[in-house]
């Protein structure tokens, strides 16, 4: 089977994953605590099943590189976590999540150009263009205008993780770079689980590990330029639940388009 299609296919799965999660956390009144009790309770279920995984595969493991990356995307992840709530708590859905999601593959291309020399031709242009104008469209109204920083940092937190998680599952098994960038992730977001237990925790930890797992095995078989476009369907998903479902309706149409964009966008910068 192609590789490029099977990535594709897993990135997709893992967008609506991705999407459902974000509208739980949404809904939730304290998302941040909400995601920190996730995480762990789902990865402490899933470790006698790795470990059967481990022993059964010959005991394989990470080279020190791969432990350390874990570690490194851990820590992103809480920022990430940090910046998500804090944008779910001051805006509405429909504008966070379009902006996170966009502003990742932007932030992508300035690096290749910027960095790494990399020339884009006419379509990837009119793909930054999409998705600058989609971020645009997308933007908070008045009312939540103090989410706008938080989602645009999200983005960066996203593209961050990403570009940590592509080196990560290349160095050992898949299945053991996921545990231990989610036993990191563990670790570090505790601290913020404190209090009452949410009742949706299980559910949004396991809808996490899938989806996230689901993407770190598209980027082991795909290239990057392949899985994160395809992991951007979910913007749209989202955009047009918070709009009819939630009731974000100001700028509703606005939103809308700028969800398209930022889809057709990413589409675009790898055509």
């Amino acid at each position: 089977m192609d590789p490029v299609a099977v990535g594709a296919a897993l990135a997709l799965a893992s967008a609506a994953l991705h999407a459902a999660w974000n509208l739980r956390l949404k809904a939730s009144e304290d998302p941040l605590r909400l995601a920190a009790q996730a995480i762990p309770t789902v990865t402490v279920a899933a470790t006698p099943f790795v470990a059967i995984v481990w022993l059964v595969s010959g005991r394989a493991g990470l080279p020190l590189a791969g432990w350390l990356l874990a570690v490194v995307s851990g820590l992103i992840e809480l920022a990430y976590f940090h910046l998500l709530s804090a944008a779910y708590r001051r805006g509405e859905i429909s504008s966070v999540y379009p902006i996170a999601r966009g502003t990742a593959p932007i932030l992508a291309v300035a690096v290749g150009v910027a960095v790494l020399g990399e020339r884009l031709g006419p379509l990837q242009w009119a793909g930054v263009a999409a998705l600058v104008g989609g971020i645009w469209l997308a933007r908070p109204g008045a009312a939540g205008r103090l989410a706008l920083v938080p989602a645009l940092a999200t983005g960066v937190g996203i593209a961050a993780y990403s570009a940590v998680d592509r080196l990560g599952v290349r160095t050992g098994p898949v299945w053991l770079y996921a545990w231990a960038t989610f036993a990191a992730m563990s670790l570090f977001l505790a601290p913020w689980g404190r209090g009452p237990r949410q009742a949706a925790a299980p559910l949004v930890g396991l809808l996490t590990v899938a989806a996230y797992s689901l993407v770190l095995l598209g980027l082991s078989v795909a290239p990057l330029a392949v899985v994160a476009p395809a992991r951007e369907a979910g913007v749209v998903v989202v955009a047009i639940w918070g709009v009819y479902r939630l009731h974000e309706g100001e700028r509703a149409a606005a939103k809308l388009v700028g969800a398209g964009a930022v889809v057709l966008g990413a589409l675009l910068l790898v055509i």
